[in-house]
């Protein structure tokens, strides 16, 4: 799926936080976005999304303007900033809540997605009992059990250990290959060269393409 922005800028209290970006998203490709918490890159991603409506230009999911008709793309799933779930519910009954929405996958896909991303040996414990890791990992189950063809994925290694990363970066690469496109962000370098196949910094806005 190739991603487009064309002469974005998005505007708050007159104040432009993402200032004129003409940018594309190829299929097949993991992206990685750097740059300081302020800079821009949650912004970026809610715009992608469709989650913020640009103030001017336009993003447009393989030609199509989703804004324009007030819709979102149903093969576009994210993590961005801090998800909520419900905490009284165990990790895999969250999930199973959130599959009913569509009917895509059965219970049987809802435990790939949590054994992918190392959470299969707590699917049964309550939410409010999680760490700031299973949190995060549980987020990323939700956005990649439904097989999306845009994954849009904000600081996503946040709080996870060094197992469950290199588990889920070797699956990022994985889905890259077989025809998916991965935008995410990080303040750490490190995840930028295990993963990103082409880097964008941010700053104050405005976006520069790194070797990546």
């Amino acid at each position: 799926m190739k991603i487009e922005l064309k002469n974005v800028t998005k505007e708050f209290d007159k104040v432009e936080i993402i200032k004129n970006i003409s940018l594309e998203f190829e299929t097949g490709k993991i992206y990685g976005l750097y740059g300081r918490n302020g800079s821009g890159k949650s912004v970026l991603m809610k715009l992608i999304c469709g989650f913020l409506i640009p103030t001017k230009g336009k993003v447009l999911i393989n030609g199509k303007d989703f804004n324009a008709k007030n819709e979102y793309p149903d093969n576009l799933r994210a993590v961005i900033e801090k998800p909520s779930f419900f905490p009284e519910l165990t990790g895999f009954e969250n999930l199973k809540l959130l599959a009913k929405i569509q009917n895509k996958i059965n219970d049987e896909e809802i435990i790939k997605a949590l054994d992918l991303v190392n959470l299969i040996d707590e699917k049964d414990k309550k939410y409010s009992k999680y760490s700031l890791g299973m949190k995060q990992k549980l987020a990323i189950a939700q956005a990649i059990m439904e097989d999306p063809s845009i994954l849009i994925l904000d600081e996503p290694f946040n709080g996870i250990e060094e197992k469950s990363v290199e588990k889920i970066t070797k699956f990022l690469k994985e889905e890259a290959k077989n025809g998916k496109t991965i935008i995410f962000s990080t303040h750490i370098k490190e995840d930028l060269e295990n993963l990103a196949d082409i880097i964008y910094k941010i700053d104050n806005g405005t976006i520069y393409e790194n070797q990546g």
